[in-house]
């Protein structure tokens, strides 16, 4: 903790010195305790176009130490510390610097300059705000602020930006103090120069659908809100005054509807759509009535002159206004069908058997064969196919796409495509190293789990490392263990009961229901392309079982029949009171066997939400890392990924790729449901309980 600390001061010197001097500042005169306008002195540090008119140049750089209420520091201080931290951490303390001073200095100068033009052209508003004073950092901390939000990833920086222009926009309209016109003008130059910067400008182009629903659900949350405003809050701003003369049902009918259609916005519901398009159309044709009684009201008494009534008219209307250019825009981004049943994955369907084909063809990672098990959609994409599960609004690919090497790039980015056009979140699950290479630019990825894999050519089990499994094949000779490799599809039938009960023994104890998604049952070990190791004792009772998935490399093509390159460790079964090391003996013996059959490598298969020892949790982390907290106790995979290093395996990691951060809480919730289809609440709760 005093490490992080101390390089927190090293690295941010200048915001920690500021904002010390702004509290000690209002401590020392008073500002922080009772209103700094009250002061005898206030005029004299502050500025405005009275001061400049006086000829108090040095305005600016006075005020800046100084805020005008005493409730406004919770405000202020926590803005010029976080944005001038940043700023500082991104660009160093210098330039840090030169952004603050210029970005206070453009603010005020550019609003007196703005306030004076509109003053001369004969606005009340901008009339009144000429004899207005200020004081207050906050423009320099928003110009500093939008630089940093400059060089966040996306879709980040956008949400960053609308939330701000969102928040300045309401200010201005509503309010219309003289900061308010500051703040905007700090914004609007601080946005265009971070933009036109070359070290800040970002590849232009259309918004993503994801990106047109963000804005239209933003805009449709910042309209209820001001709705609430106008209620509540009387304003003097550019567009007139009002007093809260609106109409409570009114607002609450808008709100309601904005209620039940905002999180439909946020997913592309064609449904959501229409209904905010008539929303608006119905405060469109209200306003239009209401401006157009506005003399008839004047000439009856009820209103001295049209500022008293236009300012609550025409600001929501200006929302309205900017929401409805979003949705028509942006309008393709909105055909998701609202019955969940109907959201397929905007990409052609494929059988089971299809996808196999594909798999056969193109080949695959360690994994792959996972992808033809029962629970699985197939899909096809660029010139192969992806296999998927949808759970809490989440697409989640499994394995990497199977496709031809040079197609991976698109595959990924026409499964993303396909899967926010069905309104949902894309991911893909335990993928390659190829896959993480070719993920599309602005993806994050978190390495769910390490691929432990045993290469067969030359393989002894000679020397000390191998010490352990040298010593369960001994063992199990002496104790007459034998081994038999087979397909358990072609057993008799009291041997695959034999394994269904060694199985049933295993999950029997266990309070959840047996796992899924990438862990097989003995359903997938009776597919016929699957290899089963067996073990019995002298008495022909078995003692374990193991299943291994074929792993195959792209085909030869000329009318070769694809073969396995490898095989994968999925199903682990071993007897109650049976052989203390049948589990190290299977394993041993089934890599025997591989090898000599002239097979390239064995995977013993990565625990899911295992990740390097070595490595340093982020807070992304922790979100996978609390799923297998959850299911550690129950299935223990660090003990049993602990137990495949006896076989000396080198690692590879897989990969969970993803868009951004914001989708990992959904993530997670689809990933519990991949693994635990069966589950309850009650099972979740239960697991989660210690006992």
């Amino acid at each position: 903790m005093a490490q992080k600390l101390n390089e927190a001061l090293r690295r941010s010197p200048f915001a920690i010195v500021f904002t010390i001097a702004l509290v000690a500042v209002g401590a020392i005169s008073g500002a922080l305790f009772s209103p700094a306008s009250q002061q005898p002195w206030f005029e004299r540090v502050a500025t405005g176009l009275p001061a400049f008119a006086e000829g108090r140049w040095w305005s600016p750089f006075t005020s800046m130490f100084f805020v005008g209420e005493p409730w406004v520091y919770a405000f202020v201080v926590p803005l010029v510390l976080l944005s001038l931290a940043w700023a500082e951490w991104r660009f160093g303390t210098l330039r840090t610097v030169a952004l603050f001073v210029s970005g206070h200095l453009v603010g005020i100068y550019g609003a007196a300059l703005l306030v004076w033009l509109l003053a001369s052209a004969g606005s009340p508003w901008a009339t009144m705000l000429q004899s207005h004073f200020d004081v207050g950092p906050s423009c320099g901390a928003i110009a500093a602020l939008v630089f940093a939000i400059a060089t966040l990833r996306s879709p980040w920086r956008l949400r960053a930006r609308a939330l701000i222009l969102v928040w300045i926009t309401i200010s201005v309209l509503y309010l219309g103090q003289i900061y308010d016109v500051e703040h905007a003008v700090t914004m609007v130059v601080a946005l265009s120069v971070s933009g036109a910067l070359p070290a800040f400008r970002h590849r232009r182009g259309r918004p993503t659908e994801r990106e047109w629903r963000f804005l239209a659900f933003a805009g449709l949350i910042t309209i209820g809100v001001t709705e609430v405003f106008d209620l509540a809050v009387p304003f003097d701003g550019p567009l007139g005054s009002s007093t809260p003369i609106a109409s409570w049902i009114d607002v609450a009918i808008d709100i309601v509807v904005i209620l039940l259609v905002a999180n439909g916005i946020r997913q592309g519901h064609r449904v959501a759509w229409v209904i905010t398009l008539c929303l608006a159309a119905f405060n469109f044709v209200t306003a239009a009535l209401l401006i157009a009684l506005v003399p008839l009201l004047i000439e009856l008494g009820v209103l001295e002159h049209p500022r008293e009534i236009l300012g609550l008219i025409l600001a929501p209307a200006v929302l309205w206004a900017g929401e409805v250019t979003l949705l028509v825009v942006g309008r393709s981004a909105f055909r998701v069908h609202v019955r969940t049943s109907k959201r397929a994955l905007a990409a052609p369907p494929l059988t089971a058997a299809e996808s196999e084909q594909q798999l056969k063809r193109f080949g695959g990672g360690t994994i792959s064969w996972m992808t033809t098990w029962p629970l699985n959609r197939h899909a096809a994409i660029a010139d192969g196919s992806a296999a998927f599960q949808t759970h809490a609004g989440v697409a989640l690919m499994l394995s990497d796409p199977i496709v031809s090497e040079g197609s991976r790039a698109d595959a990924i980015s026409d499964f993303a495509d396909a899967a926010q056009k069905a309104g949902l979140v894309p991911a893909l699950f335990s993928v390659s190293q190829s896959s993480f290479d070719a993920k599309p630019a602005g993806w994050r990825s978190l390495i769910v789990a390490e691929d432990t894999i045993v290469d067969l050519p030359g393989l002894a089990f000679t020397g000390k490392a191998w010490g352990a499994v040298r010593t369960a094949i001994n063992k199990a000779g002496r104790e007459g263990i034998s081994f038999r490799m087979t397909h358990l599809a072609d057993e008799p039938r009291q041997v695959v009961a034999q394994v269904r009960k060694i199985s049933e023994q295993w999950t029997g104890d266990k309070s959840l229901p047996e796992m899924k998604f990438t862990l097989g049952t003995v359903q997938e070990a009776l597919d016929p392309e699957v290899m089963v190791g067996l073990a019995f004792n002298e008495a022909g009772e078995m003692q374990g079982v193991t299943s291994w998935l074929p792993v195959y490399g792209p085909s030869g093509g000329d009318g070769v029949a694809p073969k396995p390159i490898g095989w994968t460790l999925d199903v682990m079964r071993r007897a109650d009171n049976g052989f203390s090391q049948t589990m190290e003996f299977l394993i041993a013996s089934s890599t025997q066997y591989f090898a000599e059959a002239g097979y390239q490598f064995v995977s013993l298969s990565g625990a899911p939400f295992i990740h390097p020892e070595d490595r340093e949790l982020t807070p992304v982390d922790q979100v996978l890392t609390r799923i297998g907290e959850l299911i550690e106790p129950v299935y223990g995979f660090k003990s049993l990924h602990r137990f495949k290093q006896k076989f000396n395996p080198r690692a590879e990691p897989l990969y969970l790729l993803y868009r951004d951060e914001g989708d990992l809480p959904r993530i997670g919730m689809a990933l519990t449901r991949a693994y635990l289809p069966d589950a309850s609440l009650r099972d979740l709760l239960a697991s989660a309980t210690p006992a």
